[in-house]
């Protein structure tokens, strides 16, 4: 039989046959993977996989196959920073949450999560949640947001999950998609499932007033449907996100509004910090490029190991 991983704890993976029927489903010895990334987790939310069933009365299922994957999103392992681990696969869509007042994304991590996801060929929008209750200075980053991204294809959604009024917009953008949602503990990633599709029973907790920061509600990533017929992929907060993979030379490549200027550079492998003749520089000071996402930009390239 075939279906698609809806949830994993690890060990165990709920899957969601073609049928619309859920079984309890494991990896019984070896199974072949070949995909070119090796990672913590071998199967993710999201892939698609074939299984024998093992028993019918208690619906568990044994995982025979995972087909190719269409794309997927990969960060640093929360337990090992030096392997990777597989969020989710098979994606039309990824979106950040964010929210700028208890806890505050900063746009060092919008716009690590808008590289990951150009780096794996998924696109992205952010979905600023609770905005009811953002100040003057919020309210100008907000702006700001709204006025930067959505031109290098990124469109910002304003929502406050608590009033459902405000996320028809979000909601018409992925109909009928499978999208995953990923950002901070506390940014109301719950609040927004709830709100998308009525009736499913997330936890949400409120916000840790002693710590500022939010509780971890969601412990493994989970699939839900949508009235439309698509998909929300729930996932674990992420304090941190680290990028995987990535080589100096080519982060200039994964910022829409440097790619199309880096033939105008001086040197091939320009890395637009302090080389003579550099058109992002360049652009830079004439404010065709912010200058908060050069600085994120910079802010990445030195954290990323050096090649060479």
């Amino acid at each position: 039989m075939e279906g698609t991983v809806y949830k994993s704890t690890g060990t165990w993976y709920v899957v969601r046959d073609k049928e619309g029927g859920y079984w309890d489903a494991r990896i019984k010895g070896k199974l072949k993977i070949d995909f070119e990334i090796k990672s913590t987790n071998p199967l993710a939310v999201g892939d698609v996989i074939a299984f024998d069933i093992e028993d019918t009365d208690k619906r568990t299922a044994i995982i025979t196959a995972v087909a190719p994957r269409s794309n997927y999103i990969v960060r640093v392992s929360p337990r090992n920073p030096n392997q990777k681990h597989i969020i989710a696969a098979n994606m039309d869509l990824a979106v950040l949450i964010a929210s700028m007042a208890e806890p505050r994304t900063s746009s060092g991590f919008v716009d690590r999560f808008l590289v990951t996801a150009a780096a794996y060929h998924i696109p992205a929008c952010i979905v600023v949640n609770k905005v009811d209750i953002l100040d003057e200075d919020s309210e100008a980053i907000l702006a700001l947001w709204k006025r930067i991204y959505p031109v290098l294809g990124y469109p910002v959604f304003p929502v406050s999950a608590t009033h459902p009024e405000t996320l028809q917009a979000f909601s018409d953008f992925i109909a009928h998609k499978t999208v995953l949602l990923s950002g901070h503990s506390g940014v109301g990633k719950s609040t927004l499932i709830n709100a998308l599709v009525p009736g499913i029973d997330t936890k949400v907790n409120a916000i840790s007033g002693w710590s500022r920061k939010g509780q971890h509600t969601t412990t493994f990533s989970e699939m839900f449907e949508t009235p439309d017929g698509g998909n929300v992929i729930d996932t674990p907060g992420i304090k941190e996100f680290g990028l995987v993979n990535f080589q100096q030379e080519e982060l200039s490549h994964y910022f829409p509004e440097m790619h199309k200027l880096l033939n105008g550079c001086k040197f091939n492998n320009c890395k637009h910090y302090n080389e003579p003749d550099c058109a992002i520089k360049d652009a830079v000071v004439a404010g065709e490029i912010s200058y908060e996402r050069y600085k994120n930009y910079l802010s990445i390239l030195d954290s990323i190991e050096k090649t060479w």
